[in-house]
């Protein structure tokens, strides 16, 4: 069995939140292209890329710390989620299942 980062359940998950914030993201006015839109997919992009690094990290600090940026980037998408659907660009439905699935990572 192979241990690359894509059979890891975490990594898997925070793939499929990346996917889930792109896709809704699309919907969003095109005034907020480079401001929520941005933010919001740079937050989520972060996690994957954050569980990756940690992956291939030696070290055991440098993957713990990697891990800790992972779960912060997942907190500002969570925040990032909860604003948009303040202003009213996404459902309270998009905006609890993503608040689920940052919560869970």
């Amino acid at each position: 069995m192979s241990k690359g980062i894509e059979n890891l359940k975490i990594y898997k998950m925070a793939e499929r939140l990346e996917i889930f914030v792109f896709r809704f993201t699309e919907k969003f006015p095109k005034d907020e292209k480079y401001r929520s839109v941005s933010q919001l997919r740079r937050s989520s992009s972060s996690v994957t890329d954050n569980i990756s690094e940690s992956h291939h990290r030696f070290h055991y600090l440098d993957k713990i710390n990697r891990l800790y940026i992972a779960r912060g980037e997942a907190g500002e998408t969570r925040d990032g989620v909860v604003k948009a659907n303040k202003k009213g660009f996404i459902s309270a439905e998009v905006s609890e299942f993503t608040y689920e699935k940052t919560q869970n990572l």
